[in-house]
């Protein structure tokens, strides 16, 4: 009862603070005051600057916008903060300055509200450095109040649905998607260095392809047929490398109606790199340098932490293939099996869960799934796939069984998948046909026929490398954030009833 109390207390309190700041909006108005009538403001420093550069600063009339986050004083002298994208900084107003009508609109302002100011910078008594104001403008009026106590809401996903309010509240969440910015700008400038040409590539496709994933369908009414969103750019950026664009790359969204966790969005961001006349090997020296320059250029170090462990970035980085892992970790060495029987008997016996009649490579990747992943703390790729879960890639020489694939984790998480790629058109429709099989039987993850990619292939792709790395996940290792929802602007939320 008392909690009940408690709750339509708040509820009163809150819709009484609405009432007035609208009241305050409405006297602005009649007042031919309106904030929102203004169209621009002209600044001409930002809070960091000033800070950073008060020595050569300290004396200037400047120019500042930015949101009121803080109220001091109130009687003819004010000490307020204003915070704009890059921090906050102490403006001074004081009635002698502004005048007796200006300074009492001041008072009435609330925080939240945006403001502008032009004044003198200068170190207060108490030596912070502030603006001392001789202008003030009212740009836009907050109508709600900022929460007080942001991250002792009990509503945790609050912070994904109202965004722009954890933006202004939490300085930690900003800078994260500054940094992550950052990122993305260092990976750019890594692979245009390095020659690879930055491309676009559809995202409504005729063929969900590039990928195992389950895609999400729309419908184009003038043509009166469905489309599926991407769900990886790769059959065209091979595309690219038949025409003889040779060293591409794309970076972009890609959607997957499937299941969401701390590590899975339907939409996320991710990269995808070919290059002729490399293979796999080359693309692991790519990726461990890529993400070892890019940790080395934000972020100032290779060696970070991710959740209280320390990951060490620096190349080169473990390489196990993916049979000798099991071996390692499950104790169960698929060189010593012969048969698809034989593995699913000893899947069996470890208790690994089977729906159908496995093959063995598909069982060596469950056991992989099950016994080895856990354990990939330090970088460390994994390779040599089998064929069966590797529809696009160039089988071993050596081991047909086998591909030239890896993939590459981080705190046992999948950052990367890297192939040699497949350039047989010839095997390529064969694998085609049993994925179509597996499609036809039910298996909704399953790859589609892509008459025209075999088409190019037959026009000759040169031997290619290619790798993927997830961008969001690589955001989150380099920013210590738990979940993609910390570095997604606006992640994916089912809607509140």
């Amino acid at each position: 009862m008392s909690e009940n109390i408690g709750n339509n207390q708040e509820l009163q309190d809150m819709n009484e603070i609405l009432k007035v700041r609208r009241t305050k909006l409405k006297e602005l108005q009649e007042n031919n005051k309106d904030p929102f009538k203004t169209v621009k403001y002209d600044v001409t420093h930002s809070t960091k600057y000033i800070i950073d550069n008060f020595e050569q600063m300290e004396g200037q009339y400047i120019s500042a916008a930015g949101r009121l986050m803080s109220k001091r004083g109130m009687g003819k002298v004010s000490f307020c903060d204003i915070q704009d994208r890059d921090g906050r900084v102490q403006i001074y107003v004081k009635v002698d300055d502004v005048g007796q009508e200006v300074y009492e609109d001041f008072k009435k302002y609330d925080i939240g509200d945006i403001v502008g100011v032009k004044g003198e910078v200068f170190r207060t008594h108490k030596g912070e450095i502030s603006i001392k104001v001789k202008e003030v403008t009212l740009l836009a009026k907050s109508l709600q109040p900022l929460p007080e106590k942001w991250h002792g809401l009990k509503d945790q996903d609050l912070r994904y649905r109202q965004r722009y309010v954890d933006l202004i509240v939490n300085p930690d969440v900003r800078q994260t998607f500054i940094t992550r910015s950052k990122i993305i700008k260092a990976i750019r400038k890594f692979l245009d260095e390095r020659g690879f040409l930055e491309v676009d590539t559809p995202l409504l496709n005729t063929i969900a392809g590039g990928a195992s994933a389950r895609p999400f369908i729309t419908h184009h009414n003038t043509l009166d047929m469905d489309l599926f969103l991407r769900i990886a750019p790769e059959l065209y950026l091979k595309r690219l490398i038949v025409g003889g664009l040779e060293k591409v790359y794309e970076m972009g969204r890609m959607f997957r109606n499937e299941g969401m966790s701390v590590k899975h969005n339907p939409e996320f961001t991710m990269m995808e790199v070919y290059e002729a006349y490399t293979d796999y090997k080359g693309m692991m020296e790519l990726a461990e340098n890529l993400v070892s320059t890019v940790a080395q250029e934000v972020l100032g170090t290779t060696k970070i932490v991710y959740q209280g462990q320390e990951i060490d970035l620096t190349p080169p980085w473990n390489r196990m293939t993916m049979i000798e892992a099991v071996k390692k970790y499950a104790g169960v060495d698929f060189d010593e099996i012969a048969s698809d029987e034989e593995a699913r008997k000893i899947a069996k016996e470890k208790r690994v869960h089977l729906e159908g009649n496995l093959s063995k490579g598909e069982i060596l990747n469950l056991m992989f799934e099950e016994f080895v992943e856990e354990h990939l703390i330090q970088p460390t790729f994994i390779y040599d796939y089998p064929v069966e879960v590797s529809p696009l890639t160039k089988r071993k020489p050596d081991r047909t069984e086998l591909t030239e694939r890896f993939e590459v984790f981080i705190y046992s998480r999948e950052m990367g998948n890297a192939y040699s790629e497949l350039n047989d058109p010839i095997d390529q429709k064969e694998r085609f046909v049993a994925q179509v099989k597996k499609r036809d039987a039910g298996d909704e993850e399953a790859s589609m026929m892509d008459d025209d990619f075999v088409n190019a292939l037959e026009y000759g792709m040169p031997p290619t490398g290619g790798l993927g790395i997830g961008i969001d996940r690589l955001i989150m290792l380099l920013t210590d954030s738990y979940s993609i929802r910390d570095v997604l602007l606006f992640p994916t939320m089912k809607p509140r009833d």
